[in-house]
């Protein structure tokens, strides 16, 4: 088996040497300390807590993934014909009343509208204490969109690779679950441009510190930075390797949804 630390400072070598992108290290791994200690003082949260100490329900093919994520998309599954799932926007009213009772373990998605559980999968990942795509990564990925399209390619890859498993195989689930709502974007109107607009701001967070750039252009950054690396994480396991190029126009329409 490799021995994992190899294999980053492996990674971490090849994209300074071949591509001059630094990674900045240490911050992410004492957050992660940081959060599994207080895991164990949360209890029965869903919303704002780290993925850690969430129950988990075993998925085959992808391991261990937040129970709420597998019914949120298990639910919305029912429902993926609908016409702007994801961009129309619940009730806040419903929305705070089906937070408050998730996060006292009652079951209620199923009753739920899918607008408002779709609210909810958003918020879920909006309000984790730490954005999906470690801090430490953001500004190495926003270096690699700026190569040459074979050099961006390969350099994002390998940015990927640096994500904790666990987080990569909560991410390659639910980015399957994407694929499956794009596939049905005749009738839903949300192709992978559409997701990649809406998902890319709740699934990647600014981190404290950086510097603030226009929203126009924060927000193409991320939708090629992220959604190019997650994307390709996915394709690498065989899945979605036929969205990556619907991305390439992902930010020509970034001006059309919030």
């Amino acid at each position: 088996m490799w021995d994992q630390r190899l294999v980053r400072l492996a990674l971490l070598q090849q994209l300074r040497a071949v591509y001059g992108i630094k990674v900045k290290g240490g911050r992410g791994q004492c957050d992660r300390r940081r959060h599994e200690t207080a895991a164990t003082e949360i209890r029965g949260k869903i919303f704002g807590v780290p993925f850690n100490s969430l129950p988990h329900s075993v998925v085959p093919e992808y391991g261990h993934i937040p129970s709420f994520l597998v019914d949120a998309c298990t639910s919305l599954e029912e429902h993926i014909h609908t016409e702007g799932l994801f961009r129309k926007s619940g009730s806040v009213i419903r929305l705070k009343a089906l937070k408050s009772k998730l996060d006292h373990g009652e079951a209620c998605l199923s009753s739920a509208l899918p607008c408002d559980v779709a609210g909810l999968l958003k918020q879920f990942f909006r309000e984790l204490p730490e954005p999906v795509l470690p801090a430490d990564l953001h500004e190495a990925l926003f270096k690699a969109q700026q190569l040459g399209a074979e050099e961006k390619n390969q350099a994002t890859l390998l940015l990927s690779c640096l994500v904790a498993n666990p987080t990569a195989d909560i991410l390659r689930y639910f980015f399957n679950f994407l694929k499956n709502v794009s596939l049905r974007a005749s009738e839903n109107k949300m192709d992978s441009s559409n997701l990649a607009v809406i998902f890319a701001p709740n699934l990647l967070q600014t981190s404290e510190g950086h510097e603030k750039m226009s929203a126009n252009t924060e927000k193409k950054l991320r939708l090629k930075a992220y959604f190019r690396c997650w994307f390709s994480v996915v394709s690498v396991h065989g899945h979605l390797a036929s969205l990556l190029l619907a991305l390439d126009g992902a930010e020509d329409h970034s001006g059309k949804h919030e």
